[in-house]
Order: structure tokens, then sequence, then C-alpha cells
């Protein structure tokens, strides 16, 4: 399953795969692996770097919300990898972990 990872995701990129969780479920299920300026004032205000069961390194954002967001909303967010396969590994491995 999707873990916390140290490896860096430079170069990453949006591959049009997107899930829908609240920022507070995302911390709860990746503690240590986020960075928050939860002000809206940059393109994102959580980015979550993570890596599949394989050890491939995604990333989950939000993107030009441009506001605080609230930790109860349902946001769209981003995922961010080397490819879509992987893009869509991360998420599914998320998705699991949401239910």
């Amino acid at each position: 399953m999707a873990k916390f990872t140290k490896k860096s995701a430079g170069g990453t990129s949006y591959f049009q795969t997107n899930l829908h969780a609240t920022p507070q479920q995302l911390i709860d299920l990746f503690p240590y692996s986020y960075y928050e300026q939860n002000n809206g004032s940059d393109k994102t205000n959580f980015d979550f770097t993570l890596e599949t069961e394989s050890g491939d390194v995604f990333t989950i954002y939000d993107w030009k919300k441009y506001r605080p967001l609230k930790m109860d909303e349902v946001v769209k967010w981003h995922i961010g990898a080397f490819n879509g396969n992987v893009s869509e590994q991360g998420k599914q491995e998320v998705m699991a972990l949401l239910k």
C-alpha cells in the first residue's frame, strides 16, 4: 500500500489522474509525508510525497485553489508521477486505504 517516502519527487508530472478526499483524511493516512501551507497564497496548499507498494514515487496535491482549504472539505486532488501507470497505481493504493 502507499506509504511515506524520502525519495525525491522532482520531475513528476500530472497525468490526468485525480482522487477525491478531505485534507484530514490524507493527513490521517500519511501524517509524516506532507508539506502544508494552507493559506491559499501558492498553487498548492498541501503536497504529499509517497511511494507505491513497488517503490515508485508519486505525489498528491491540490492545484490552484488559491484559498485556504477546510480540513473536512472534499477536494479534487491531482496525482503526479513519472508516468501514468504509476499515477494510477498510486491512486488505487490510496483509495484502498481510504475505504
